[in-house]
């Protein structure tokens, strides 16, 4: 058969990769030609070439050099800020101080060891005209069967399952409650949050106060939030006040076969030799909220997380600072709904302002202007931290 891999003299390979530079070329100018194709790379160029980073390239010498004099002044600036959100910690910790009494009489009204006087219970709610008016009217109707239900009405001591009730009401919390949980919870009595003490670093302790009960002994269970109010050497410009950077959690005295962090598990293993079958029992972890009280640690040696620990380490800073800015000082608010209704209420206004800004985008052209957005008690028995 004859050999067809050259022509001429040319091998055949070297010819198809003519014809085919030859093809592309032809289409590369008709391609070229369309105004459609041009206007489009026109448009993606002058994208590229307005970018903030490729017009401080374009610039001179002199005037690279003055901007870094300012991006020293801003770093100079962060750590003016720093100082001034140390200086917000310790007015915490002072109106703490202030706040401590009342709360102290929270928690006496809640456990029932102190009944509110009438003057203190004393409320004027938003329909108390209507309320006053229906009061009136069933008064008249019915006051021998009010005074008969009033009698036999219960009277429990206190508010009973006050903060098992707000841990039920916020979704953060509720998703962190198993159903095993739930008893414990009932015997809370009161969350208090410790700021540290002047001229040591920054940070904050919460403080879960329960009755005795059968579960564990400790009368108080401890986290503490480690904060760092200070511009990273290596990117100061990300500094935007305290954040959280470590915790600790503490030792839970669990009573025997109480301990709801953990679970016991039958497995069968099968001798390699003999072939005999054994059934051993062993313990592994067990989802839990007081899994809360054993939090994950920082990395501290350089190495990096990963991405599971990561968020869990972040969910839990999350947590710890709801319960110190919003769950302890407002505790009532979440117990009764209210404060969750305000939550709800300012996030729809939140996405409605924004339905209502791209309207506008795509009507006239306007400026879009964007809003940007505790206490010292005795010391009883804690557990002891890890």
């Amino acid at each position: 058969m004859a050999d067809n891999s050259f022509s001429d003299g040319v091998p055949s390979d070297a010819v198809e990769a003519a014809k085919n530079a030859s093809n592309t070329e032809k289409l590369t100018d008709q391609v070229m030609q369309n105004p459609q194709v041009l206007a489009a790379l026109q448009e993606r160029l002058d994208n590229v070439s307005h970018t903030p980073s490729s017009y401080i390239e374009t610039l001179p010498k002199a005037v690279k050099r003055r901007i870094n004099a300012l991006k020293q002044l801003q770093v100079r600036c962060a750590h003016i800020e720093a100082k001034f959100y140390e200086e917000v910690h310790d007015l915490e910790r002072k109106y703490a101080a202030l706040y401590q009494p009342l709360f102290d009489k929270r928690r006496e009204f809640i456990t029932g060891d102190v009944e509110p006087t009438d003057a203190e219970s004393e409320w004027h709610s938003e329909n108390e005209e209507e309320d006053k008016l229906a009061g009136d009217v069933k008064n008249k109707v019915v006051i021998a069967e009010k005074e008969t239900a009033t009698a036999e009405e219960p009277n429990p001591k206190g508010i009973p399952e006050f903060w098992f009730t707000i841990f039920r009401n916020v979704d953060m919390l509720s998703e962190l409650v198993q159903e095993y949980d739930e008893p414990i919870l009932k015997h809370l009595q009161d969350i208090k949050v410790k700021f540290s003490d002047p001229g040591q670093p920054m940070s904050f302790v919460l403080e879960f106060h329960f009755e005795p009960n059968d579960y564990f002994t400790n009368s108080v269970l401890t986290k503490t939030y480690k904060m760092k109010s200070e511009p990273d050497k290596a990117d100061p410009f990300s500094f935007e006040g305290p954040e959280i950077v470590d915790c600790d959690g503490c030792t839970i005295d669990w009573k025997k076969g109480k301990n709801v962090t953990v679970k016991t598990i039958k497995k069968k293993q099968k001798h390699k030799g003999r072939g005999t079958v054994r059934t051993i029992t062993k313990q592994v972890p067990n989802e839990s909220f007081f899994n809360f009280f054993s939090p994950l640690k920082a990395s501290g040696d350089g190495e990096s997380l990963d991405e599971d620990s990561e968020f869990t380490l972040a969910s839990d800073f999350e947590i710890g600072h709801f319960f110190r800015e919003r769950i302890v000082p407002r505790a009532v608010l979440y117990f009764t709904g209210e404060a969750i209704e305000d939550d709800d209420n300012f996030e729809e206004g939140e996405e409605g302002e924004e339905e209502e800004l791209e309207g506008d985008e795509e009507g006239e052209d306007e400026d879009d202007a964007e809003i940007n957005p505790k206490k010292e008690p005795s010391q009883p028995a804690e557990c002891k931290q890890q």
